[in-house]
């Protein structure tokens, strides 16, 4: 019998967080990823959120215990030694008060919080008003260090949490990664090679952590200094919808919001000029080289997270949709770049599809938000708890019992999730 066909899929999606429960933090999987990721952990704190909210207040809390005397909230913590994994904190060098990462990734926390604030908010209270001044801290860094006319720019691939896709393949390829030396993976050990980054790639994301840390990490000198800098529809969406909801929690709290109204004007502008009219299509910018990616990518699909409409992308998510059977592809399957199995440059991921179908249904696109909750749900019933999956035959691919696709179910695909949980 195929266990994920079993009736009870919340239960194990509850035992999934609970495995991957290292006391205060959430592993994304055992494994392959030994550590706490910052936007993974995020979403399990949102998971933990449907059966135990004291433990969702203690994921985001461990989370920003990393958090950098400039603000920025680190994409890996290190908390206990794993000699297997590479690039370890010996490699990063990072200076915060957890050994860590020197980059940050897509800053969904505040909006998990919101989530999380509402289900109960008399006992979240205490720990939301200790949490919002590092939030507010966060964001002002992005604010203060990423931004290119207003959109939010990455300075490495793994910062915008989808590493390999094709909207960097540009700006990578500006990257002479000589003297970068030898080096272990450890991914391709436990997950088959062909889905992951290839050598070409990772090459480049090592020399980038190099560059990193031969400057120690200086956001001065990175600015001046790192050939990769795109603007990027993930992180510009994703903060935008993050500064609306610290907004929201602010004033819950009453403290002045003034700042974050001011920073989501300046986003909203900038969000507009990842607008590629060629395309038709929101897109990522190299800001080095001024040329678009020419991407139609699942992360183009968060504006209306963001709360942002354009009649345009309506058009494109009908396209997609159209072409495979288990959407949204992280890259556009007519594309000749798109690769079903390999990573961010074709598969499905339950995340993106959770956040892309929030924001639908926000903006009133409930039939397109209700199929696609649908495709989602089957896609977990039928291949289990997967990292991602091949958006045209649904097989799972990546690492398996994986945290956020089992917080995705609990709080988004269940057809039992809480009412009002999405």
């Amino acid at each position: 019998m195929n266990t994920h066909r079993t009736p009870n899929m919340d239960e194990q999606a509850r035992a999934i967080l609970r495995g991957n429960d290292r006391g205060g933090y959430t592993v994304p999987t055992a494994g392959l990823y030994p550590y706490q990721w910052n936007w993974d952990s995020a979403f399990a704190a949102w998971g933990f959120a449907t059966f135990d909210v004291a433990r969702a207040w203690d994921e985001i809390g461990t989370l920003f215990s990393g958090q950098w005397r400039n603000g920025m909230v680190p994409h890996i913590l290190f908390h206990r030694p794993d000699p297997g994994y590479f690039p370890g904190p010996d490699i990063w060098g990072g200076t915060g008060p957890v050994a860590s990462s020197g980059i940050s990734q897509p800053p969904v926390a505040a909006s998990f919080a919101r989530r999380i604030y509402e289900i109960d908010p008399e006992g979240s209270r205490p720990a939301l008003a200790r949490l919002f001044p590092r939030m507010v801290a966060w964001h002002q860094w992005f604010m203060d260090w990423r931004l290119d006319k207003g959109a939010v720019c990455i300075t490495h691939p793994w910062e915008a949490g989808r590493d390999n896709t094709p909207d960097w393949d540009g700006a990578m390829a500006g990257i002479d990664p000589t003297g970068v030396g030898e080096y272990t993976r450890r991914d391709t050990s436990h997950v088959d090679p062909a889905m992951r980054p290839t050598k070409y790639d990772y090459d480049r994301y090592i020399w980038l952590v190099q560059l990193g840390r031969r400057l120690k990490w200086d956001e001065a000198a990175l600015l001046e200094q790192n050939p990769f800098r795109v603007a990027d529809p993930t992180m510009t969406f994703t903060l935008l919808r993050a500064q609306r909801d610290l907004a929201v929690l602010g004033r819950a709290l009453g403290e002045d919001v003034s700042g974050i109204e001011a920073a989501i004007e300046v986003l909203e502008a900038g969000a507009e000029t990842l607008w590629n009219p060629e395309l038709a299509s929101y897109d990522a910018r190299d800001v080095r080289s001024g040329e678009w990616s020419g991407c139609v990518s699942n992360a183009s699909f968060l504006n209306w997270y963001a709360g942002l409409d354009h009649p345009g992308m309506e058009a494109q998510y009908d396209r997609i949709a159209s072409i495979c059977r288990y959407p949204v592809p992280s890259h556009d399957p007519s594309s000749e770049r798109f690769d079903a199995k390999r990573y961010w440059r074709g598969p499905t991921w339950g995340i993106m599809n959770a956040l892309i179908g929030i924001g639908l249904e926000e903006r009133g696109l409930n039939d397109r938000a209700e199929a696609l909750r649908k495709t989602t749900a089957d896609l977990i019933r039928e291949h289990g708890f997967a990292e991602y999956f091949d958006p045209i035959t649904g097989d799972a691919a990546g690492g398996g019992t994986f945290t956020w696709t089992a917080a995705v179910w609990l709080c988004w695909a269940s057809p039992t999730r809480p009412k009002g949980a999405s």
